[in-house]
């Protein structure tokens, strides 16, 4: 039974100690406050810990924990290690319920957000934006950082390794900064997944090394201003083709076969049909202020309604006209003493190419969503349930995106 009563412990307000029996006491602080402690011996040694503070913890509680680590004792179990068991526990308890709550989207946000002001360039803060984005957020962008494994990034770094070789190396790159700031802020532990050197160089070959004849050759994006530039010194079907091509980011075989019934001036539209959409489906591209001064300026040729008519009747220029434009721009600009319009592998680009160079300027260079971009490509970019509930195509977002690409291209 113990010796302290309820009425007692309300009226206590003289500093010390006032035993309730078999270790357990209450202490009164100078400033009146009142705190539990259990005194206890463990291996001829006396100690004490506390059992929390008077009201918060009433008798009936005190004396029921004051019991429980007594009989901790009589297991020859340090009441105070348990204790610090427990704690530790119910700690790491915590901190794995926040890290669950904390997405790789949010670190990301937080690690641009933090080297901003270190960043010399003002746009290096929208291109990492814009690279985890594109290719990390939809794989990786709500997971927890204790959750990705190197399979993700494999599954992140696989389809644009060999096609996008200085993209993808950024892309890991930065993935692998990221998750190293997230064991920095305790939100995850282990070897890294991202790591290049000792890692990834095991499971995929060098960038250099990548085979990558089965992508088009495209022109990076920061070399575009100087084509335009040669390419509008350039008169005839082919280079009207190829700018169109370049400005409309649309497939060489949709834009050759163009015909002027799909072209709505007024309303800025073209609507290419189905049946030569790769996908199957209308695709309606918004035509930039630039592209429709192109249109206006294209000779038109009595009872032809091809947009580039070639030398036979009813048909159009062939796709080799566009290639060969390339190839004599290409011998051109060598014999200048430049080098020549050629990709990272050193070959001659394609028209083709350039949607590449379009994907990757709007993944780095702008902020628009990846659905507009995919979208501007006509590629396809839900599929299954989430299929079934797409609906718009986002014409008016497409058109902005259209609009600051032809600037881009113009400037």
């Amino acid at each position: 039974m113990g010796k302290l009563t309820a009425k007692q412990l309300d009226s206590l307000s003289t500093p010390g100690t006032y035993e309730d029996g078999e270790g357990l006491r209450i202490q009164v602080k100078p400033n009146g406050k009142k705190y539990w402690v259990l005194r206890f011996q463990l291996a001829g040694k006396r100690r004490e810990m506390g059992l929390g503070a008077y009201p918060a913890i009433g008798l009936k509680e005190a004396r029921q924990k004051s019991s429980d680590r007594r009989r901790l004792l009589r297991d020859g179990i340090d009441p105070l290690q348990a204790r610090d068991t427990e704690r530790a526990v119910q700690l790491a308890a915590e901190q794995q319920r926040k890290s669950k709550a904390i997405t790789f989207q949010d670190v990301s946000a937080d690690y641009i957000e933090a080297h901003r002001a270190s960043w010399k360039n003002v746009k290096h803060a929208q291109q990492w934006t814009n690279t985890l984005t594109t290719y990390a957020a939809p794989i990786i962008g709500d997971l927890a950082t204790n959750q990705i494994t190197t399979e993700h990034i494999l599954n992140i770094l696989k389809p644009i390794w060999a096609s996008k070789a200085e993209t993808a190396n950024r892309v890991r790159n930065r993935i692998e900064l990221v998750l190293d700031a997230a064991k920095a802020r305790g939100l995850r532990e282990g070897e890294n997944p991202a790591r290049w050197r000792g890692h990834l160089d095991k499971l995929l070959p060098p960038s250099s090394k990548a085979k990558r004849t089965q992508n088009h050759p495209a022109l990076p994006y920061s070399e575009l201003s100087r084509f335009i530039q040669a390419l509008n010194s350039i008169e005839g079907q082919s280079a009207y083709a190829l700018k169109m091509t370049i400005l409309t980011a649309c497939r060489t075989s949709e834009v050759l076969a163009a015909n002027w019934s799909e072209v709505d001036l007024k309303a800025k539209l073209w609507s290419i049909p189905a049946e030569r959409m790769k996908a199957g489906k209308v695709h309606t591209v918004p035509l930039s202020d630039t592209v429709i001064a192109l249109l206006q300026g294209l000779p038109r040729f009595p009872g032809n309604s091809l947009l580039f008519p070639g030398t036979r009747k009813g048909r159009p220029i062939s796709n080799m006209a566009m290639l060969m434009t390339l190839r004599r721009m290409d011998a051109k600009d060598l014999e200048k003493g430049g080098k020549g319009w050629r990709d990272s592998n050193d070959r001659v680009i394609t028209a083709h190419g350039f949607r590449s160079t379009f994907r990757d300027w709007a993944a780095e260079q702008t902020n628009y969503a990846r659905e507009v971009c995919e979208l501007s490509l006509a590629h396809v970019v839900a599929n299954g349930a989430e299929a079934a509930y797409w609906r718009s195509d986002l014409l008016e977002k497409r058109r902005a995106l259209m609009a600051d690409w032809a600037d881009f291209v113009s400037s």
